[in-house]
């Protein structure tokens, strides 16, 4: 006989509740199983590919132990390019060289995040015989985001792990056809909108100048390689400063065009489809001539056939080339995030410079910064509350590195609209962001975007009042320490501005922080004296010796101007340290 349990009618349903907890946990833990397993896979693919970098790089220096790697490290690219295409220099040995010196650098401060072993392949392919391009023979590294063929663009979730991308970028492909060899990819912050440079897959990148502090980003892992001279030349994605702040906190050059005018094609954003705040893609370097022939062998044929939405403007040599005087607006504060001592004197030294040398200075004044960056940027970055930006994290392992903007992505208008009310007095910027990331209606994004697109024209007006040529502003600065890019999202106002008017925009390097700025850094209160102030004077501390740079602007599709300005920067600058 069989016998049977039977439940009393009253415990049913809680029996029921139970065991659908109970499947939900175990559906769940199953789930994180699956994606820490993800992550194992991802760090062991990485492991893989340092030990080939290894490998690779003890074997040539076995089969050719007289090859001097440090003189090949030395040269800047302009020459390095020349060598190559002469043939006094070998292609096999440029790339081994590198190759030896990223896999230093990424031990010291973790920037890679794949070797890309098939240009091995590609640097015996390019050895045969025919008409090399401008870039031929380079290694080149390519920050994660930006889609190499067989790999994975992770931009640091775990849900994109194993995932590699069918095609290379556009961007990748002129790259290659330029002779370029395309030989590691770089680590990024965690959906790509941070300053700092950090994921559960890959880890912390660290600043090679000092390690604790951060590198910037997103493109941090490109900044920390170039800087540290494992790359002669990268190339990232500029949102909000991306490109600019890690080569601003490692003392390095980078260049970001007009949004256009670089193919974006083949490149994963943090916020796709997110049009308000203009994305670019850009090099970084060492020193400015390299970013002008980067962006010489980029503005090809190829580039204007691969991307039919790029406008066919090939890189204007005349106006690069050019030695007649500039007429040049600079200001030293955005009176929203207020610069510190060294930002402000390396302004003021550098216009000086400018000055002695010839050129027109004219003080330009901002008008109404926190409307660009309330009612325009954050709107626009969170059109829709910040939801779609939640809903990449949902199913993520780690969401640390981005307390604030996960909450406010997933607290309802309603809350939003009242804690707005309730700091409004008391901390004015936090009421602004709370009241900038409610959600818009379709009607409420086309006015956005009508907005945006005045305040541009109205910048632009005040720019030809002035009859200026280009701009000269500070860019954030010295290096944070690790972990506070999560805390002050706010203080990207100097780059992030040229974004939304999608403006060309490079940083230079100019001096680094002194004794005395440190000392007047004491009486550093912020324009505001709110926490995000307090912090960021705390960031600031303990910064002697890091460096600092400057911002040059120019209109829209007139980089060549940009990078002429750029180079009369680095020139003053460098003719004054020989002075020294």
């Amino acid at each position: 006989m069989v016998s049977t349990t039977w439940v009393p009618l009253p415990f049913l349903p809680t029996l029921l509740c139970c065991s659908a907890a109970s499947l939900l946990l175990l559906v769940r833990w199953r789930r994180r199983r699956g994606l820490w397993k993800k992550v194992k896979e991802a760090r062991q693919r990485h492991d893989r590919g340092l030990a080939r970098m290894e490998k690779v790089a003890l074997g040539f220096r076995k089969q050719h132990p007289s090859v001097d790697t440090v003189s090949i490290l030395s040269l800047p690219l302009p020459e390095l390019t020349r060598k190559l295409r002469d043939g006094s220099l070998s292609p096999e040995h440029v790339f081994y060289a590198y190759v030896g010196k990223a896999l230093q650098i990424t031990r010291e401060t973790n920037c890679i995040t794949d070797y890309l072993q098939e240009s091995e392949t590609q640097l015996q392919r390019d050895a045969q015989p025919g008409q090399p391009g401008l870039l031929y023979g380079v290694p080149v590294s390519i920050k994660d985001s930006i889609n190499c063929q067989g790999y994975d663009s992770t931009i640091g979730f775990v849900s994109n792990i194993n995932n590699p991308v069918a095609e290379d970028s556009v961007l990748v492909q002129v790259l290659k056809r330029q002779g370029a060899i395309p030989f590691v990819k770089t680590n990024v912050p965690q959906s790509l909108i941070s300053y700092d440079c950090e994921n559960l897959i890959f880890g912390q990148t660290f600043n090679p100048v000092l390690y604790t502090r951060t590198p910037g980003g997103s493109s941090g892992g490109e900044g920390a390689l170039v800087a540290a001279g494992g790359s002669v030349l990268g190339f990232g994605t500029d949102l909000g400063g991306s490109l600019r702040l890690p080569a601003a906190f490692c003392g390095i050059c980078a260049f970001k065009p007009t949004g256009k005018r670089l193919s974006k094609k083949g490149v994963t954003s943090g916020i796709p489809g997110q049009k308000s705040v203009v994305a670019a893609v850009g090099p970084m370097a060492k020193d400015v001539e390299s970013l002008a022939l980067s962006m010489r062998a980029l503005l090809c044929e190829d580039m204007f056939s691969l991307d039919s939405t790029v406008p066919p403007l090939p890189f204007k040599e005349e106006v690069y080339s050019s030695t007649q005087p500039l007429r040049i607006g600079y200001y030293e504060t955005d009176f929203f995030t207020m610069p510190s001592p060294a930002m402000r004197r390396a302004v003021r030294e550098t216009k000086q410079l400018l000055e002695d040398a010839g050129h027109t200075l004219v003080p330009f004044k901002l008008d109404n910064i926190n409307h660009f960056i309330f009612n325009l940027c954050v709107r626009g970055l969170f059109a829709d509350g910040g939801a779609s930006f939640f809903r990449k994290f949902e199913e993520e392992l780690d969401r640390s590195g981005m307390g604030l903007l996960l909450w406010l992505s997933r607290t309802p208008d309603w809350l939003k609209t009242l804690l707005s009310w309730i700091t409004k007095r008391f901390m004015p910027r936090l009421s602004s962001v709370l009241r900038s990331m409610r959600v818009n209606t379709v009607e409420d994004l086309w006015s956005l975007h009508h907005e945006i697109e005045e305040s541009r024209y109205k910048f632009i007006a005040q720019w030809k009042k002035l009859n200026l040529d280009v701009m000269l502003c500070p860019i954030l600065g010295p290096a944070l320490p690790v972990g506070y890019p999560g805390k002050l999202s706010v203080a990207v106002s100097y780059t992030i501005l040229y974004n939304c008017l999608d403006f060309p925009a490079g940083v230079v390097p100019v001096t680094t922080v002194t004794d005395e700025d440190e000392e007047e850094l004491k009486g550093y209160k912020g324009h505001f004296q709110d926490w995000w102030d307090r912090i960021l004077a705390k960031g600031f501390r303990g910064s002697v010796g890091l460096p600092i740079a400057v911002q040059c602007v120019a209109l829209p599709w007139q980089e060549e101007l940009c990078l002429r300005f750029m180079r009369e920067v680095e020139k003053l600058t460098q003719e004054k340290h020989k002075l020294l």
